[in-house]
């Protein structure tokens, strides 16, 4: 009697019913190395749809940008772009830097981000910079940092230390004169008038300049010589717009603090008041830094490993699931070719 007949009706022979007991076992094992693979591949799949959805969503919720002026200078030299950023729809603070010292000012602007609700963009110009780098330390609520022209200082640094490596007209543009305030007494630094339109703002009208040094603020010179303690753009993302004819400001000290935190750059020709002379390009920078998803972090940052070592977890499961399956159906069907008569 051959196979073909046992399978048309007549009696199976026990070799036969053997052979189709093996047939499903192996049917049997291919099925749940199948079903462990998708079960494994599930999660992977599930994070990798997450991370993409992550990185091209923008922020839905708006956040309040807070704008930091810096020496010399009020919060008036913000108005341009105040005025672009309301009529986007950003609700927007330019609170007074108090320019009396690193700790002293980003303590006071720290205070005024907690009176604000909801999620924080901040922006820096010059010395402001370096006070939104501390003021930002810990707190969640603050997406993003904005430099201007700015100092961004690492731990152990000040203004007057950085600057000494990339040195600037500034030095030649400043006078000193002393101050008391409240038992108090310091040295006071201003901009000599005749030298705010070259060094400062020399891509505006002469008109201006001198309307900014009768209203300047000066800066104590503990502002620029305090050291940094913190430095929050190490775990903030960060954007930076490098004046390339800033003289206040060596350019290419701008390009090291933004390179060194690996933050998303612009160049564009202005002197140091960019916010003032280019308000239309700050206003973009900003509004790139509003919007960005929360994963543009810095180039420094860690980026994909805790994904990159979970989707290798699951596929190396993968591996060791089919050939646990497969093991399991080798070893069924030698016990079944044992077991035959």
């Amino acid at each position: 009697m051959d196979l073909t007949e046992s399978e048309n009706g007549m009696a199976a022979s026990p070799l036969l019913g053997s052979r189709r007991r093996i047939r499903r076992a192996h049917v049997m094992a291919a099925g749940c190395a199948v079903a462990m693979c998708t079960a494994l591949a599930a999660p992977v799949a599930a994070d990798v749809g997450t991370t993409t959805t992550t990185t091209t969503t923008t922020t839905t919720t708006k956040p309040t940008i807070v704008l930091v002026h810096g020496a010399f200078a009020d919060a008036s030299s913000w108005n341009g772009v105040v005025e672009r950023l309301e009529s986007r729809g950003y609700t927007v603070i330019a609170p007074a830097n108090p320019l009396r010292g690193l700790y002293s000012d980003s303590t006071y602007i720290a205070s005024v981000l907690d009176s604000v609700k909801g999620p924080l963009v901040l922006a820096g110009h010059s010395y402001g910079g370096a006070v939104i780098s501390t003021a930002a330390e810990g707190n969640p609520r603050v997406k993003s940092l904005v430099y201007v022209s700015a100092l961004m200082l690492d731990v152990g640094e000040s203004g007057m230390s950085l600057g000494a490596k990339f040195p600037s007209e500034l030095g030649t543009a400043t006078k000193s004169v002393p101050y008391r305030a409240g038992g108090v007494s310091g040295t006071d630094l201003y901009l000599k008038p005749d030298r705010i339109h070259p060094v400062f703002a020399a891509d505006l009208p002469e008109s201006t300049t001198r309307v900014m040094a009768a209203t300047q603020r000066p800066a104590a010179t503990t502002a620029l010589s305090e050291t940094a303690k913190v430095a929050a753009w190490k775990h903030i993302p960060s954007w930076f717009l490098v004046a390339k004819q800033d003289k206040a400001i060596n350019p290419d000290q701008e390009r090291f603090e933004a390179k060194r935190a690996g933050s998303h750059t612009v160049e564009i020709d202005s002197s140091h008041v960019a916010m003032v002379s280019h308000p239309d390009a700050v206003t973009d920078l900003l509004v790139q830094a509003a919007t960005a998803a929360g994963s543009a972090r810095p180039a420094l940052a860690a980026s994909g490993t805790t994904q990159d070592a979970r989707a290798e977890t699951a596929l190396t499961g993968i591996a060791v699931g089919s050939l646990i399956a497969g093991t399991g159906a080798v070893l069924l069907a030698r016990r079944m070719r044992r077991s035959r008569p």
